[in-house]
């Protein structure tokens, strides 16, 4: 209990907000980290040539403004006058070689795919960045805004994965592995500088002490990590406020494609047809989420509605299990097959009920909660049959997210096609909408892409989960985009 008191202590001081995440993030390093976590860090303590506006639009960020003057060449002019948090000055070195320490395989990154395109960097001056392509690129731009990726000091190595430099509006100030880690504002930040003084992220993997943390007012804030029914319960506390937006991250069950059962294309559909989506929602995630039918959010320019519906028909998934080879055996028992997660209490909660709806069809599933470090290393290795885990808004914000997941040549380390999934037909669709640069040739060659994705199956989209802030009433403009990116907290007060 002393530690307890302590951390009270500290977490009451006029500008310190306390905030629950209930994961280390993998890597401080905006190169390499690709987890949730770690990416909403990564937004804080870096910036990049590039931001994003609610509407996913591209703004300046490092960069004031660029052209493109022919398909294959961007030059981005830089802001003057803007240092890293300690002290050196940003200049067009230290972009050339953030993006050729990934290019060059110095970096080993999934995010080296995303840059495969670029056949060279110039740097004519300290505030000029030119970038060569080999093709025209539809998603150039997005790749370069952050927080999917940061801008580090020139010569940085694997220290910054433990003492993050960057520009942003938070600077790093400490760590304490795997229980705490603090960042400081960024006085000398160019633009708007944060309101609080210091965020400690103090890690608590059990949702159940997050939430009494909460209600003891020991900490300030938790976001996205608390279960429907203790949002429902916590909202009710006079002292604890609970913000609640429609949010543009996807929750999915991904599938390994190599499987020897998997691999059936109706096993993946008829685990989708086994899913009572609609019930999981109202029932277990209380009504806060959307039910999903693509990566791609509704409101999207290249959305399709059109494609393979999955709605809950479990006659309709034995068929297919049937049809697979599958029969039940004299036990009912069709298949057995292990589903890993991370000991996060929501992700435990959907993988006991989904075992439950399985089960309904002949499928027996094994749940195996992993802490999250062990969990994400063995989705990334392809070490599971079935996992679950969320895409963040702001990775779906671009169409190219198709193509970083499912093309078959984007498995770990390349990319994030971490079910091994394969179609000659998706690739070359994914090839050509990669350098369309008519938006409605594209998005007609994107429709294509959905439809081959709904079929196929190797994800169930599961839904878009609302972004849900519970909070102490001292905490106050908490405004929440729908990325559900943690940007919020230059703009909040502690009274």
């Amino acid at each position: 209990m002393a530690g307890c008191a302590s951390t009270y202590s500290s977490a009451n001081e006029a500008g310190t907000l306390n905030f629950l995440i209930e994961s280390a993030p993998v890597s401080l390093d905006p190169r390499i980290g690709t987890d949730a976590q770690s990416e909403h860090l990564h937004g804080l303590i870096f910036d990049s040539l590039v931001a994003h506006d609610a509407q996913m639009n591209p703004t300046p960020d490092l960069a004031e403004s660029w052209e493109n003057p022919d398909p294959l060449t961007y030059v981005f002019h830089l802001r003057r006058g803007v240092k890293f948090n300690d002290g050196r000055p940003f200049t067009s070195a230290d972009v050339k070689f953030t993006f050729d320490s990934i290019i060059s395989g110095q970096v080993k990154t999934p995010k080296r795919g995303a840059y495969e395109n670029v056949r060279s960097i110039d740097v004519p001056d300290a505030a000029t960045v030119i970038f060569h392509l080999r093709e025209p690129s539809t998603s150039f731009l997005w790749n370069l805004t952050k927080p999917g990726i940061g801008i580090v000091p020139n010569g940085s190595g694997k220290e910054i994965a433990r003492s993050p430099i960057g520009t942003g509006p938070f600077r790093f100030a400490g760590m304490t592995q795997d229980e705490e880690i603090t960042l400081d504002r960024n006085d000398s930040y160019f633009g708007a500088r944060a309101k609080i003084a210091q965020v400690q992220f103090r890690i608590v993997p059990d949702e159940i002490t997050r939430a009494l943390e909460l209600r003891k007012g020991t900490a300030d804030i938790a976001f996205n990590s608390l279960s429907a029914d203790n949002v429902a319960t916590l909202r009710n506390k006079s002292q604890l406020v609970a913000n609640e937006s429609p949010g543009t991250s996807i929750a999915y069950i991904g599938f390994n494609c190599s499987d020897p059962a998997l691999g059936h294309r109706e096993v993946r559909q008829a685990l989708a047809y086994a899913t009572d989506r609609a019930s999981l929602v109202e029932y277990l995630l209380r009504g806060q989420a959307r039910l999903a039918a693509s990566l791609l959010p509704p409101n999207h320019w290249a959305y399709e509605p059109n494609v393979r519906q999955y709605n809950y028909d479990p006659g309709r998934a034995q068929q297919l299990l049937d049809a697979a080879g599958f029969r039940p055996g004299p036990d009912g028992v069709r298949l057995r097959l292990t589903f890993k997660t991370s000991t996060d209490e929501g992700a435990r909660l959907l993988s006991e009920a989904l075992a439950d709806e399985w089960k309904r069809v002949g499928i027996v599933v094994e749940l195996r909660p992993l802490e999250f470090a062990t969990f994400y290393s063995d989705v990334v290795h392809g070490s599971f049959q079935i996992y679950t885990l969320r895409w963040v808004g702001a990775s779906t914000a671009d169409p190219n997210i198709f193509d970083d997941v499912f093309d078959s040549k984007k498995i770990p380390p390349a990319g994030y096609n971490r079910g091994r999934y394969s179609n000659p037909e998706l690739d070359a669709l994914l090839e050509k909408q990669r350098t369309e640069m008519d938006r409605d040739k594209r998005k007609a060659l994107l429709s294509q892409v959905q439809k081959i994705v709904a079929e196929d199956e190797p994800y169930i989209n599961l839904w878009y989960v609302d972004n849900i802030a519970v909070h102490r009433a001292r905490v106050t403009d908490v405004t929440i985009a729908p990325s559900g990116d943690f940007d919020f907290l230059t703009a909040v007060e502690l009274r």
